[in-house]
């Protein structure tokens, strides 16, 4: 019905999503789109938001490949993201003014940059990651129900980062229960892999690979099969 009714911009959107989606899931054929319209991947409505300077629909489809690149642990593909994102709003006037979808933005981005700290050494991504956690505190004081797990898994890498173990072990618990009581069952799955990867990383195997187990139980139930063989093959 958008086809038919020239709806282009709200397609683009919708196609970002269903972009995203099927990337996780790896079965185009599961979820219906009709055959009479031309698919686009993120990477060619990236292409498309910019030739008609569409800031809305940019900020979706980075938004979406920033949450495939961050569940695929393809930390360095959103270092580019964030500056083509960074460069989307540079020079706007109402800087204060925040998309609803921007927190988003600051977990995915602090998650990335806080583990390529603990992987390249290099200053510039513990700064952006400490900065991350600095804004998802001020996020929890608005809404403990959605952010509070989010800042958890922040601050776990951060203090894994700092060799600061036993508080990281606190924080990698602290976002799985709080998770799983707010029902982001997705997020759950990110935090028991993060945390399976920080035991087994730190020699600690028998009780890694439990978590991570249990992180494939938690994404085959959101339905990312193609997450779930991505994450086998690592164990």
């Amino acid at each position: 019905q958008m086809a038919k009714h020239k709806r282009l911009g709200v397609l683009h959107s919708v196609m970002s999503y269903f972009d995203a989606v099927t990337a996780l899931i790896g079965n185009e054929d599961s979820c219906s789109i009709d055959a009479i319209i031309e698919r686009k991947t993120n990477p060619e409505l990236y292409q498309i938001a910019e030739q008609i300077q569409n800031s809305y629909l940019l900020h979706h489809v980075i938004i979406n490949m920033m949450n495939v690149y961050c569940y695929r642990r393809e930390y360095i593909l959103i270092a580019d993201l964030v500056e083509k994102y960074e460069r989307m709003h540079a020079g706007t006037k109402n800087v204060g003014t925040k998309r609803i979808l921007d927190f988003f933005f600051v977990f995915f981005e602090g998650i990335s940059a806080l583990c390529l700290a603990r992987d390249t050494k290099q200053k510039k991504w513990r700064q952006v990651g400490e900065k991350s956690v600095k804004t998802m505190s001020q996020l929890v004081e608005y809404s403990v129900w959605n952010f509070e797990n989010k800042l958890s898994l922040l601050q776990a890498e951060l203090y894994y980062l700092n060799h600061r173990h036993a508080m990281a072990e606190l924080k990698y618990q602290a976002s799985i229960t709080s998770a799983y009581n707010h029902r982001f069952f997705h997020e759950e799955a990110m935090a028991r892999e993060l945390y399976g990867i920080y035991l087994v990383e730190n020699k600690m195997a028998v009780r890694g690979i439990p978590q991570l187990e249990m992180a494939l139980d938690k994404y085959k139930k959101w339905g990312a099969v193609r997450k779930v063989d991505s994450l086998k093959e690592f164990i």
